[in-house]
């Protein structure tokens, strides 16, 4: 069952920039998990929306990209409409 914050339109929005940001690299979702130590499936469920990120995996994520996290919050947050739904 999925959860109705995980598939709002905002979130999958702020997903969608972390993800473009990974793209952008020309970086696998496996290379990126390889630098975060975890499975690939990790970085995929984040992807499918079928797990909530949290800010310290937010960090990790940004920090494994190459960039600062606050860099990645304002990719995100340029990215959402300027009233979003928790």
């Amino acid at each position: 069952m999925q959860r109705r914050w995980v598939v709002s339109p905002d979130y999958r929005t702020a997903i969608e920039a972390i993800q473009q940001a990974r793209v952008g690299q020309d970086l696998s979702q496996q290379a990126l998990a390889t630098r975060l130590k975890k499975p690939r499936s990790f970085i995929n469920k984040i992807e499918n929306l079928e797990r909530r990120l949290d800010i310290l995996e937010f960090i990790a994520i940004a920090k494994a990209l190459g960039l600062d996290p606050r860099d990645l919050i304002d990719r995100v947050t340029k990215a959402l409409p300027d009233s979003f739904d928790l």
